[in-house]
């Protein structure tokens, strides 16, 4: 990315050049895309490809003014935090499912960022509801966070084990890994009927005062705590959501479509 690249998506998130790669930097940089940048799997179901390319991600969360999925939104982060002096890099990570078991091998991506100030954080604005700002890398107890307490934990095999309120959200491997790692991984959500991205719509993002969601035609607004649901009973009344409250406009609304592959095919 280059110098005006980088001012627009300083622009698009809402957040100032910081001075230096610090620590305090990354996190007013991970707060801003969270309330800024939603998580959404529109394009899978609005039959949009998805390229794993950096230029690709940026265009599309900053020039088509667009959400993603783990890979796109973390992907486009680590180029804007490279292009503003951090060390990024970038990990696979197995998403642990409601019976505690890891999910498939380049699963989710995460990023490990080191600061100029000897900072090492777990940085992940691609996790939906998450941690607000990065996690310390190398902190083995409890990290307090807006959302949650937070703990990350070496395995014996020497991976990390990411909890929230003491539940594991994903196991990351430290190894460093390139962007065209995570093809596959992104292949099988868009197409799998065991990933969860092809069985449902979603649109969510971080706000102020506490997040709002859009799952089909139910808009789900969490303020302070209390959560107020509202059915959205018209497609113009859903396309209006979108681009109300997450500055998405869409020509038509997008339906869960069929998995590429039938149940009990392989997506590896």
């Amino acid at each position: 990315m280059d110098f005006d690249q980088t001012d627009a998506y300083l622009r698009r998130i809402g957040a100032e050049r910081p001075a230096a790669p610090t620590t305090r930097a990354l996190r007013d940089l991970h707060l801003a895309h969270l309330r800024a940048v939603p998580f959404e799997n529109l394009s899978i179901h609005l039959g949009e490809n998805i390229e794993l390319i950096e230029d690709s991600l940026v265009a599309k969360v900053v020039g088509a003014r667009r959400g993603g999925f783990c890979y796109e939104l973390n992907g486009a982060f680590a180029a804007l935090l490279t292009a503003l002096g951090f060390e990024v890099t970038l990990l696979q990570a197995r998403v642990y499912d409601d019976a505690g078991k890891p999910g498939i091998p380049y699963d989710h991506m995460a990023l490990r960022v080191r600061t100029s100030d000897g900072g090492d954080l777990l940085a992940d604005v691609g996790f939906g509801t998450h941690s607000h700002f990065p996690l310390v890398h190398g902190e083995r107890g409890d990290q307090q966070d807006p959302g949650g307490t937070f703990r990350v934990t070496e395995t014996e095999e020497g991976d990390l084990d990411v909890s929230r309120d003491g539940k594991k959200q994903y196991v990351a491997d430290p190894r460093p890994r390139a962007l065209g790692d995570f093809t596959a991984g992104a292949w099988w959500h868009r197409t799998s009927p065991a990933s969860h991205f092809t069985r449902s719509l979603v649109c969510s993002m971080l706000t102020g005062s506490g997040r709002i969601t859009l799952s089909g035609r139910t808009l789900t607004t969490t303020t302070a705590g209390e959560r107020h649901t509202a059915e959205l009973a018209t497609d113009a009344e859903v396309l209006d959501a979108y681009a109300t409250h997450f500055g998405i406009t869409l020509e038509q609304v997008p339906h869960v479509r069929a998995a590429a592959f039938p149940e009990g095919g392989t997506g590896s």
